[in-house]
């Protein structure tokens, strides 16, 4: 069970990207339960407005395709007409690919760029401008993965994708801290969301095996002796947007049940 302090946010906005389901969603739950409020963007804006009913007043869906500077415009303006301000953003937004370097593409790699590693260029570009202007600080937080830390093929680009998120918070960190704004980044171990469905079926049917299989092996093979929850990464990241993490700064959290000691 996990403890909530319903205050700690209180009088924050956040926008959340990827925020309609897995970790997105988890986070935009918890940040509302602690007295923030929510602006929930996912590509999908009708499941957008269904999970930001669900969660209540003062939270808000909208459209969001983080490969669109157009759409990412739109989004950050409709947050600051909606809830006034952006005081937290979480990069949650990002996909997976199953292509080992012997079957990688360009088109597929390309994808997987613009998504994860553009994606949170131009989402952090757009809401640091805000509040650089507001001149009130804020906190930026971005969700890696442990395969950006070792490797977790057959995922090449994905992997590549997510180191570089690790190095996108730094260099951003370093930059804005000057104007009170706080990066830093979550890398989730094993988490069990849809995506991790998606990669069993993948893995399982390229190996042979059965549905369910391959995430059997993975929590076994975790310290902990399981998947984490979408819960335990949003403690985090409310964590991370919170008062008693003003002195952080540009680090990378594992949240990962023991798979990487640092």
């Amino acid at each position: 069970m996990i403890l909530v302090q319903t205050s700690r946010l209180s009088g924050k906005v956040a926008l959340v990207t990827g925020g309609a389901s897995g970790i997105g969603k988890a986070v935009c739950e918890r940040f509302a339960a602690e007295g923030a409020k929510v602006v929930v963007a996912d590509l999908d804006g009708t499941r957008c407005a269904e999970v930001a009913e669900a969660i209540g007043p003062d939270t808000w869906g909208v459209a969001l395709d983080v490969t669109s500077q157009e759409s990412i415009d739109a989004a950050v303006r409709f947050s600051i007409e909606a809830a006034g301000k952006i005081d937290i953003l979480v990069n949650a937004a990002g996909i997976y690919e199953v292509q080992s370097i012997l079957e990688i593409s360009r088109e597929r790699t390309a994808r997987v760029f613009q998504v994860n590693i553009e994606g949170v260029i131009f989402m952090t570009q757009a809401v640091a401008r805000h509040m650089v202007e507001r001149g009130e600080g804020g906190r930026i937080i971005n969700f890696s993965s442990q395969a950006g830390r070792r490797g977790e093929g057959p995922a090449v680009a994905y992997c590549a994708s997510k180191a570089a998120v690790i190095s996108i918070t730094q260099s951003c960190a370093q930059e804005l801290i000057r104007y009170g704004i706080n990066v830093n980044a979550i890398a989730p171990g094993v988490v069990d969301t849809p995506m991790w469905d998606v990669v069993d079926a993948k893995l399982g049917s390229r190996e042979g095996l059965q549905p369910g299989e391959v995430k059997r092996r993975v929590a076994a093979a975790v310290p902990a002796g399981r998947f984490g929850t979408a819960e335990e990464q949003a403690a985090m990241a409310a964590f991370l947007a919170g008062p008693d993490a003003a002195y952080i700064v540009a680090q990378c959290y594992n949240v990962d049940g023991g798979n990487v000691m640092s």
